[in-house]
């Protein structure tokens, strides 16, 4: 699934001393890093695999309605 289109963001806690990466449409997760750049690299390869696995549970949801296995 492409998740090029969503909206990251990135900032600083100093509470964890480390830069946080989000995505406005999985607010649920959330990355730490030492720097902005791996902070967004990591979200993004987070959203990836939450979207991927999004993809497949729909998909299998949707063959189990049309009666397949």
């Amino acid at each position: 699934m492409n998740t090029d289109r969503y909206t990251y963001s990135l900032t600083w806690s100093a509470l964890d001393n480390a830069y946080i990466g989000l995505c406005t449409e999985f607010p649920s997760l959330s990355w730490l890093a030492d720097s902005p750049e791996s902070a967004l690299k990591g979200i993004r390869k987070v959203v990836d695999i939450e979207a991927d696995d999004l993809q497949a549970e729909y998909s299998a949801k949707r063959k189990m309605e049309d009666g397949g296995c």
